[in-house]
Formats: C-alpha cells, sequence, structure tokens
C-alpha cells in the first residue's frame, strides 16, 4: 500500500535544468518511479549528456530546450507538452544560478536582476504556464527547489541577491499553495544545503570556505544530489498528497545552529 504511492506510472514529469546536478538526479529518480520525463535545458549540449546518462541506465528522456526566463518560450513548451502527452503532473523547477562572492555595494543591476530573473521570475513563468494545464486537468504536482540560504544568510560568501530570490521563492510557493490547493494542484519546494555537484567542487581548494561549509553542518559533509531528488520524488508522488505549501529543508542540520 505504502510504497505503492511513490510510483508514478503513467505520469508526465518535466524538470528544469536537468541536464546536470541535482537536476539530472531528479529526472532519474522520476524516471526510476515509472513516470515518462523530459529534461529541459536551455543548453542542449547538457541536456544531450544528461539524456546520454540517463541512457545508460536504462531510461530514456525527452529533451526540449527552454530558457527558463524567456516567458513565451515557457509556454509555448508547456502547451506543446500538453498537446503531445495529453497532460503534464508533475512540474521540478530547478532552474538556477547562484554568482556568489560579491558584496551588496558593489553588485551590478545585471548581476542582481540576472539572478532574480532565472531563480524567482523563471520559476513563476514555469508556474504559471503548466500550471494552467494541471488546472484545468484538476491535478498536477509542483516542486520547486529553493534553499537553505531562503532561510538564513550564509558565510563567509556574500549573495544577499541569491538568498532574497530563494526566500522569494518559498513565499511563492506557499502563495500558489493557497490558490490551487482547493483546484488539484499541490505546490510544494525543497530547501537544500550545499551540495556536491561540479559547480561546488572549487570549495575543496578554498580551506576558510569549505571550514565554513561543513563546520556550521552539524552532519560534518556535502549533500549528494540523490538525496535532494529523493525528497523532490517523494514531494512530487501521492506518498505526500497532504502535503502543499511545504517547504522541506534538506540540510544536513545546517539551519539547527
Amino acid at each position: 500500500m505504502y510504497l505503492e504511492k511513490f510510483k508514478l506510472p503513467g505520469r508526465t514529469a518535466l524538470v528544469t535544468g536537468g541536464g546536470r546536478g541535482i537536476g539530472l538526479a531528479c529526472v532519474e529518480g522520476l524516471a526510476e518511479a515509472g513516470a515518462k520525463v523530459i529534461i529541459a535545458d536551455r543548453d542542449e549540449k547538457l541536456a544531450e549528456e544528461g539524456r546520454a546518462v540517463m541512457k545508460k541506465k536504462g531510461y530514456d528522456p525527452e529533451i526540449v530546450i527552454m530558457d527558463v526566463t524567456d516567458p513565451a518560450r515557457v509556454t509555448k513548451v508547456a502547451d506543446e507538452t500538453v498537446k503531445r502527452h495529453g497532460k503534464i503532473d508533475i512540474l521540478v523547477n530547478n532552474a538556477g544560478i547562484a554568482r556568489s562572492e560579491t558584496p551588496a555595494e558593489t553588485v551590478t543591476d545585471e548581476h542582481w536582476l540576472n539572478v532574480l530573473d532565472v531563480n524567482l521570475n523563471g520559476t513563476f513563468w514555469c508556474c504559471r504556464a503548466f500550471g494552467k494545464h494541471m488546472l484545468e486537468a484538476k491535478s498536477g504536482a509542483i516542486v520547486n527547489v529553493g534553499s537553505m540560504s531562503g532561510f538564513i544568510v550564509n558565510k563567509p560568501q556574500e549573495q544577499c541577491y541569491y538568498n532574497a530570490s530563494k526566500a522569494a521563492v518559498h513565499h511563492l510557493t506557499k502563495s500558489l499553495a493557497a490558490e490551487w490547493g482547493s483546484r488539484g494542484v499541490r505546490v510544494n519546494a525543497v530547501a537544500p544545503t550545499y551540495i556536491a555537484t561540479p559547480l561546488n567542487a572549487f570549495v575543496k581548494s578554498n580551506p576558510r570556505m569549505y571550514e565554513a561549509w561543513i563546520g556550521g553542518t552539524p552532519m560534518g559533509r556535502l549533500g549528494e544530489v540523490e538525496e535532494i531528488a529523493s525528497v523532490v520524488l517523494f514531494l512530487a508522488s501521492d506518498a505526500a498528497s497532504l502535503m502543499t505549501g511545504s517547504v522541506v529543508i534538506v540540510d544536513g542540520g545546517y539551519t539547527c545552529w
């Protein structure tokens, strides 16, 4: 009875930024649960590489090239996805950027707007475009990828723009959940800690930053992409059928201190 709730046969899922890292792990987790998964990425090369990795593991995700900061393109992809598959059951808004280590007083307009455009606007454009179809079907699950940075201020790196964007994603999640809960669409978020991805590999050569990251984590380690994807799978599945508006912190205990 209970394990069945985690299975997703016959469901269609789309993961933004799905070509690598947390996004690709989410693609694998959803595919393993039986969903038909679409990798949405702005970088065609990354998308193809991600698909190749999945094919070696026995999965065959589709690919769609989409920049989440382009609302017209996002809407077109949503419409075409539903036309092709008849529905969209699961949306994972994973695409995001950080551009950390810039003090607030030196942040340019371009820097601020770029991070907010990808992390917040991009998440909303996708929720709006795919959410419309879910609302029409009176069924759907959206999982936004926020961050523990939406709850705390990271150190030693300066990144007020990133922190603000993720806090906004968390509140957007709750707001959409409140609006759409009675109409069959659940909206939740996962808030990860520092994860061992190629983008964070640099930290091992920066002792001061590494100590701040790991020394501030009760579990004393970085997270792994599959540890985030597992929570995304849970939130996307019927195992979380009573959950909406939740922001699940997956941080190795970082926010305890």
